[in-house]
């Protein structure tokens, strides 16, 4: 924990943070006129195809319905579903998944809605028309959400785009982790502009926890999150805020436009595994315990083999161009096989295309100095063993390509941990070693996340978080988001 004084008063902020404010909440609201427009935009087109579909370039015959009307109507009923089901909400948009379903929740009602009335009132509306409009649009405005929010994302990470100014409040080792937490993913849209910590941690100048700027205590955090332009007061752990200073708290933020969070001590658990059940007046935290066997791991594991035997099918031909071009450039196998450790600590032989000299493991120790990364791995961006097919295999990935063998024989998974070599495990203490409940993976979050830009402590906390969370829906979104990685290049070296 860092702890300097500030040379100016914490007041000196206070039209700047207003200004800011006022920016952030300008921004917001050009970011979902934005949507709008966009939504809009993708609804007619899925109209016009719609009837294009059904009906050509002919008239609809046989009805007295004049789609030039019913298109329009249907529009702005559309857009008046997605605003009821809050689609437009700033808590929803720019991050989680939340916004999808709500999403996809206002068309499929609306759908129903339409079909039911349809059927009693006998309205002639082709049905062909309506399905494939709905179907179109839906699917239309789940990827111009996608679209939007990785724009949204891209802008946030460099330090723009619209974002939550958040004001936390705690003491001060919890304000810590919080911000520290907030910071890691900067595209969720949180950014701490200011603290309040316990009158006793005050000092007689201003102060700065890290860079955040300590602008009063637990007695003024209303007029403190209006002096800085916060508009979400995210409140963590502390010893003198009770649950009814935090009432309190609630009551004198009604009407201010600024929301209330509260930040459990528990984190690193994702949303499904978390139920919120009032008891005596408690919001009690009932937290499910991870699903380590079971039928979802049994058709996660066919999904492996299923999946690893298609795909060994459709890319043999490169399989075969690759070993050709591995053969061609340097002496030695095509494949390398190197132990790893598996679930529950068993060790197999993983493959990968030989992207080394032949002699590399001889090399290291004349290289151990030049390691480039903390923890228990050696990586080095310019690693003088790599051969000029190595580098261009694992710039794509390409050179893992033959662990689809160890998928298909049930030593590894598509999606899991970074599979760790003995010499890693024997060194690993207890929270580590969690990561060998699960089968390793060809990809996973440290994949998509940053490879071997991520330090040792991030690649282990992104390991233990899947470990802890797996899902089948989770690994079909980071076999989407391995494509973009791939591409993308980012790490890999």
């Amino acid at each position: 924990m860092t702890v300097t004084t500030l040379l100016t008063p914490a007041t000196s902020a206070e039209p700047d943070g207003l200004r800011a404010g006022l920016v952030a909440r300008a921004d917001e609201r050009s970011y979902i006129r934005v949507l709008v427009v966009l939504d809009t935009t993708i609804l007619i087109i899925a109209l016009l195809i719609g009837y294009v579909a059904r009906f050509g370039d002919d008239e609809p015959t046989g009805s007295e319905i004049p789609y030039v009307l019913v298109a329009p109507g249907l529009v702005l009923t559309w857009l008046i579903s997605l605003k009821a089901l809050g689609c437009y909400d700033d808590r929803v948009i720019g991050y989680g998944a939340d916004e999808y379903r709500r999403v996809s929740s206002a068309s499929l009602r609306l759908a129903g809605a339409i079909a039911i009335v349809g059927y009693i009132a006998d309205v002639g509306v082709s049905r062909g028309f309506l399905g494939i409009s709905f179907a179109v649009g839906t699917v239309g405005l789940e990827v111009a959400r996608f679209a939007a929010r990785k724009r949204l994302h891209r802008a946030r990470s460099l330090g723009a785009g619209w974002s939550r100014k958040v004001l936390v409040v705690g003491d001060t080792a919890h304000v810590l982790e919080l911000v520290h937490t907030l910071r890691r993913e900067p595209y969720a849209g949180y950014q701490v502009v200011g603290a309040c910590i316990p009158d006793a941690l005050l000092a007689p100048v201003a102060q700065r926890l890290d860079d955040v700027p300590v602008v009063g205590s637990f007695r003024g955090i209303p007029e403190a999150a209006t002096a800085i332009g916060a508009d979400t007061v995210a409140v963590t752990a502390s010893g003198e805020l009770t649950a009814a200073r935090l009432r309190r708290l609630g009551w004198q933020l009604e009407g201010t436009g600024v929301d209330l969070v509260v930040a459990p001590a528990l984190t690193d658990v994702a949303g499904p595994r978390i139920h919120t059940r009032p008891v005596a007046g408690l919001p009690l935290i009932h937290v499910e315990a991870p699903e380590f066997r079971g039928a979802r791991k049994l058709v996660k594991g066919l999904v492996d083999r299923s999946v690893s035997s298609l795909a060994l099918a459709v890319l043999l031909p490169l399989i075969a161009f690759i070993a050709l071009a591995i053969k061609l450039d340097s002496r030695g196998p095509v494949l390398f096989r190197q132990v790893r450790v598996g679930r529950g600590g068993q060790e197999f032989d993983v493959f990968k295309f030989r992207t080394m000299v032949v002699n590399a493991d001889a090399m290291l120790a004349e290289l151990t100095a030049r390691n480039e990364t903390d923890g228990l791995m050696f990586k080095m961006r310019h690693d003088p063993r790599v051969t000029r097919v190595g580098r261009l295999l694992r710039k794509w990935s390409l050179d893992e390509l033959p662990q689809l063998v160890n998928v298909l024989l049930g030593q590894m998974s598509l999606v899991g941990p970074r599979p760790p070599l003995p010499s890693e495990v024997a060194r690993y203490d207890g929270d580590v070693a969690r990561r060998l409940l699960v089968k390793p993976g060809m990809t996973g979050l440290w994949q998509v996340s940053g490879r071997s830009d991520l330090s040792w402590e991030d690649g282990i906390r992104l390991d233990l978080y899947y470990v802890e969370n797996w899902s089948l829906a989770a690994d079909l979104t980071i076999l989407w988001k391995t494509f973009g990685a791939v591409l993308n290049g980012r790490g890999a070296y």
